[in-house]
């Protein structure tokens, strides 16, 4: 399965996915170029600025009028006020199938500091792929035998510990806590995919945490 990381981290989210669907929108139009003519959906998640950038998502909307947002009830607002227009908007419910008209979309809520959403992306040649990032776990969500996994692994359990035992030694701002309560660990991320994936699938570590991470 082809796919193209735009960007990954605090600085912008955005990934391509068999040339045709894009996930987040968290990056400048510039940075999208070279893609936006072929697209034929955009999913996205969440509403900080490094997953939802209005100035972009209004670009795409304006010179792509068929193209499909399709996004949870929470950013449906978000998607209106930043000038995408209502006919171009699939607002998906939870745990429920879409037709994209290239391939079929799942969205599934997530624990983060904001709501937020992953994604389950089943394409006409049988092949799936699953996308999260931002989330604190992926406690009851499932992907078995998909072919494409981009998951967020945040911190190392060991380290993170370590920066947060430092801070309290030097009385600092501990953003540390942060991420533990609301981004998934990088072994936590292995757990989970080695728990679903096949020995052929592929899997890619997405939004590696610094200190100015959401």
């Amino acid at each position: 399965m082809e796919y193209k990381i735009i960007s990954t981290g605090s600085k912008g989210n955005a990934v391509v996915v068999d040339g045709r669907i894009l996930i987040d929108c968290g990056v400048p139009f510039r940075r999208l170029e070279s893609v936006y003519r072929d697209l034929d959906a955009v999913l996205l998640t969440h509403i900080h600025s490094d997953h939802f950038q209005p100035k972009t998502l209004a670009r795409l909307a304006a010179e792509r009028p068929s193209l499909r947002f399709f996004a949870c009830p929470w950013l449906g607002p978000d998607l209106q006020n930043a000038g995408v227009p209502l006919r171009q908007i699939t607002i998906t419910t939870p745990d429920r199938w879409y037709d994209t008209g290239y391939c079929f979309v799942k969205a599934c809520e997530t624990k983060h500091n904001a709501r937020n959403c992953c994604w389950h992306i089943w394409f006409n040649d049988g092949s799936k792929v699953f996308y999260a990032t931002d989330m604190g776990n992926l406690n009851g969500i499932t992907a078995p035998y998909y072919d494409l996994y981009l998951v967020e692994a945040n911190y190392r359990d060991e380290e993170i510990q370590a920066k947060i035992a430092e801070k309290k030694v030097n009385g600092e701002y501990i953003y540390e806590k942060r991420v533990l309560r609301d981004h998934m660990s990088e072994q936590d991320a292995i757990d989970w995919v080695y728990g679903n994936m096949r020995p052929d699938s592929t899997y890619v570590w997405l939004h590696c945490h610094k200190e100015e991470s959401k």
